[in-house]
This record gives C-alpha cells, sequence and structure tokens, in this order.
C-alpha cells in the first residue's frame, strides 16, 4: 500500500501539480481555468492514438455489427464459438474495443488528481511547497474564470455540462437509425441528471475540465462524420 502512495504521489500528483502551475505562470494570463482548458487539450492529443482507434471503429461499425448479428444468428446455440468468431471478426478489422477505455480511464483519473489539487484550495503552503525548484512560486494564483471561481461549485457550469451531454445523446439518438427503446429514453435522461448531481457537489474545475474534454470529441467526432460522408459518396461515383 505504501508504493502505492508514493507512485500517486511522486509520479502522478506532484508532477500534474507542476504542470497545472506550469502552465498558470507561461501560458493562461494567469488565469487558472484557461490553464485547465489547455491541460485538457493537452491530455486529448496525447489519447489521439486511442481516440483515433475509436472513431475508426465508428466508421467501419456498421458492416462490422452486420456480421456480429450474422455470427450470432448462426451460431445461437454455442456461445463460446460466437465470442471466439466475433473476437477474430475484430481482430481482422483491427477494431480495439479498449481503446476507449484506456481514453476514459486515463481522464478519469486524471479528474480525480485534479480534485486533489484543489481539496482545501489550491493557494495554501502545503500545496506551493510541492513545486519544483525550476517553477517560481507565485504569490497568488487566480482561480477566477468567467464568471465562477474553478475552485468552488457552480451550479450553472454543471448544467451546460449536463445540457451538452443531453444533445449529444439525442444527436446520437438522431443519426442512428431505427426506434428509440424505453430504456435508452430512459438512459437519455437520468445520464444527464446524474452527471449534474455529481458535478453539483464539486469543485467547479471538474465542469470546466469535462466540458473541454466533450467539445474536444465533439471535434474529432465531427472529422470522422465528414470522412464517413466523403466515404460513402466515393463509393457511390461509377468507376471509370
Amino acid at each position: 500500500m505504501e508504493i502505492v502512495t508514493v507512485i500517486w504521489q511522486n509520479y502522478l500528483y506532484i508532477p500534474l501539480f507542476n504542470l497545472l502551475v506550469w502552465l498558470y505562470l507561461n501560458y493562461s494570463s494567469f488565469n487558472l481555468g484557461i490553464a485547465v482548458i489547455i491541460l485538457t487539450v493537452i491530455l486529448r492529443i496525447l489519447l489521439l492514438p486511442f481516440t483515433v482507434l475509436t472513431e475508426r471503429g465508428k466508421l467501419i461499425g456498421g458492416k462490422v455489427r452486420k456480421e456480429i448479428i450474422e455470427i450470432k444468428r448462426d451460431h445461437a446455440t454455442d456461445p463460446v464459438k460466437q465470442k471466439i468468431l466475433i473476437r477474430r471478426l475484430l481482430k481482422k478489422k483491427k477494431i480495439r474495443p479498449w481503446a476507449k477505455a484506456v481514453t476514459l480511464s486515463v481522464q478519469g483519473l486524471v479528474l480525480v488528481l485534479l480534485y486533489q489539487v484543489f481539496l482545501g484550495g489550491i493557494n495554501t503552503t502545503a500545496k506551493l511547497h510541492l513545486l519544483y525548484p525550476g517553477i517560481p512560486r507565485p504569490d497568488f494564483i487566480n482561480t477566477s474564470f468567467l464568471w465562477f471561481d474553478i475552485g468552488k461549485q457552480n451550479l450553472l457550469i454543471c448544467a451546460i455540462v449536463a445540457g451538452y451531454i443531453y444533445a449529444q445523446i439525442l444527436i446520437n439518438f438522431f443519426t442512428h437509425q431505427g426506434s428509440v427503446s424505453k430504456k435508452e429514453q430512459i438512459y437519455s435522461l437520468f445520464f444527464p441528471a446524474f452527471a449534474f448531481l455529481i458535478l453539483a457537489i464539486l469543485p467547479a474545475v471538474k465542469s470546466v475540465f469535462i466540458l473541454t474534454s466533450l467539445l474536444f470529441s465533439s471535434i474529432i467526432s465531427m472529422i470522422t462524420a465528414l470522412i464517413k460522408l466523403a466515404l460513402i459518396q466515393a463509393a457511390k461515383k461509377p468507376a471509370n
């Protein structure tokens, strides 16, 4: 257990805290909210290879889903063979289901670390003494961003995040063929409401991080949609 604490403190928490303060001092005009946004974008860029794998799966997902349905239908009485054939199919199509899990796990880890950074306030001797020698110690860290303090709770930014999540779910329903099940309808209401309730009891920095990450994901999804549209149009053109 002690080694876990050492790894968490020395290789995760302290480096993240130093990076955040360094971004604050050099690239954010002394605004911690902007520093958090930059940190989030850097993180998403580092995770881009996994994001690309996930988006690639979306591009070829339609054909793969049909093949999986056929496998399940042809081997309905043999679930073991089903799993083997589906695994082979995913490997053949170079689909990596774990890529999305890696992206979400790393972002979740950073969220927990950010919570620790802001726990008890960031402008404390107990925090600032953790800065590396090469990083100047600021007299005061400005946590004001737009109309709120990212170190405190703010219901409006939580509502914006929940609303954005709800809008994404509705767009997903609209762009996918087929009727929406009762379970999916309940999910579309429950998940944004749950996100709002969780974020409402946490510092607003969590909402800033999540909203930035969601916007980054939306941009990637838009690029994927454009690529998919281009591929469909190319397939419709008659060969010379």
